[in-house]
């Protein structure tokens, strides 16, 4: 392919003329808007809370197979006024207890091996946001470059048509064109300010949703860095479809959390069985007491001195269907997660197919915006020579004008779609997204 005319602004001149600090420390890269998101977005902080309550579950329930040790004590005094040969009595116990269930039809097990599951649920969630952060930033980051762009194309027409302007002046002031002629190029004049100033405002609408994506105050300005791409780049053949979605398969984080789902599934199914197994636990104990008026304290809580050691056998029954409801709708929820897997997959094969339509759309775009716009540039240049000469009238020259400038649109809406798609598609084969 041909080398691109360079036809836009440079980077620092389109800055420079629109306004826009050129100053490389009021530049934000891609990856420095990914990182201060990383470091700063409440959702994603909120995440990782969510993380760390999941880990504070497995420790409880990893402690259920732990003892039950308890120390108990009552206290109470009694007043017989009528009685003999005393009227009042004080009393006093004091134990301690344990206990320890030596089987619960794996419950436990099942518990642990579920919340530690929900851990790491948690963790994919907090990920996935994270991913979705940053191809929302990447869109609205691209989205900002191209805004940018418009402006200084925009800038271009308003340099040209006023330069037109005064062209048509001189000549209507030497009477080789007339007042409606020039009248047209004044007003088109008018028009590319106003079409300027509406490019400087959609500018700042996506930069407003570049801070409102990053939280940022209203007084911050996170300006994206200067990025330029060649035509080799933006024209680069894309990998097959086949293999990306394969990849994106294996690397979606929402099909792994449903797969993690539906482990879950089958151990709530595990635990909902267990209600219909017995359950053996063991239990022991020591306890004494004293009673006033009687022996002595220490003598009293000596002879009342005693220790128990249980074992006890739970075998259900009868449980009013909790067993087998609980089961069935275990089960329901495991077809459901199947359900999901399922949908997740089409779903991530359609964006996938999306993102390859939409790319090589806008390559095939691209390449006829560049002969569109080499076209535009040469019959611009010729009409705008044959104007001076008084050999083409004013529509004639503004039809020019007009198309230069769209084929300049064009161009650039071609080019940050090709690329934003082509980003997309290294984002699903390797779940990462960069932007250089």
């Amino acid at each position: 392919m041909k080398t691109q005319p360079k036809l836009f602004f440079s980077a620092l001149a389109l800055l420079a003329l629109s306004g826009f600090p050129v100053r490389a420390e009021k530049w934000w890269t891609y990856a420095q808007c990914v990182e201060y998101a990383r470091e700063h977005n409440i959702t994603l902080k909120k995440n990782i809370l969510a993380e760390q309550t999941a880990a504070i579950n497995v420790e409880s329930a990893k402690a259920q197979w732990e003892p039950t040790l308890d120390f108990s004590t009552t206290h109470g005094y009694t007043n017989t006024p009528w009685g003999k040969p005393h009227s009042n009595a004080y009393s006093s116990n004091y134990g301690v207890s344990a206990g320890w269930t030596v089987w619960d039809g794996g419950i436990r097990n099942n518990t642990i091996r579920q919340t530690e599951i929900a851990q790491r649920q948690a963790k994919l969630a907090t990920e996935d946001y994270f991913r979705t952060i940053e191809t929302d930033l990447l869109q609205v980051y691209l989205n900002l470059l191209y805004a940018r762009e418009a402006i200084g194309i925009s800038a271009q027409a308003v340099e040209l048509s006023r330069s037109q302007e005064q062209r048509g002046l001189a000549l209507m002031e030497s009477g080789r064109i007339s007042k409606v002629d020039y009248a047209q190029l004044k007003s088109q004049y008018e028009q590319d300010k106003y079409n300027l100033v509406n490019a400087q405002a959609s500018y700042d609408t996506r930069l407003m949703e570049l801070r409102q994506l990053l939280e940022l105050g209203i007084e911050d300005a996170p300006h994206p860095a200067p990025l330029d791409w060649s035509s080799e780049q933006i024209m680069a053949p894309l990998p097959s479809k086949e293999e990306t979605y394969t990849l994106a398969r294996g690397l979606d984080l929402q099909i792994a959390g449903y797969e993690l789902a539906k482990e879950a599934s089958e151990l709530e199914i595990k635990t909902a069985k267990a209600g219909k197994l017995p359950k053996i636990s063991l239990n022991a104990g020591v306890g004494t007491g004293y009673y006033a008026p009687g022996a002595a304290f220490g003598t009293s809580l000596k002879q009342g001195w005693n220790e128990n050691i249980g074992v006890s056998l739970a075998l259900p029954i009868l449980d009013q269907k909790k067993t087998r409801t609980a089961v069935a709708k275990a089960e329901i929820g495991k077809l459901e997660t199947d359900l999901d897997i399922d949908k997740r997959e089409v779903t991530l094969g359609q964006l996938v197919e999306n993102w390859y339509i939409d790319t090589r759309s806008a390559q095939s775009r691209y390449t006829a915006a560049e002969e569109q716009l080499s076209a535009a540039a040469l019959t611009d240049e010729l009409t705008n020579e044959r104007f001076r000469l008084g050999y083409v009238n004013a529509v004639e020259l503004l039809s020019s004008h007009t198309a230069l400038t769209e084929a300049r649109y064009a161009l650039a809406q071609a080019k940050y779609m090709a690329i934003l798609g082509q980003k997309m598609i290294e984002y699903y084969r390797t779940a990462k997204v960069t932007l250089n």
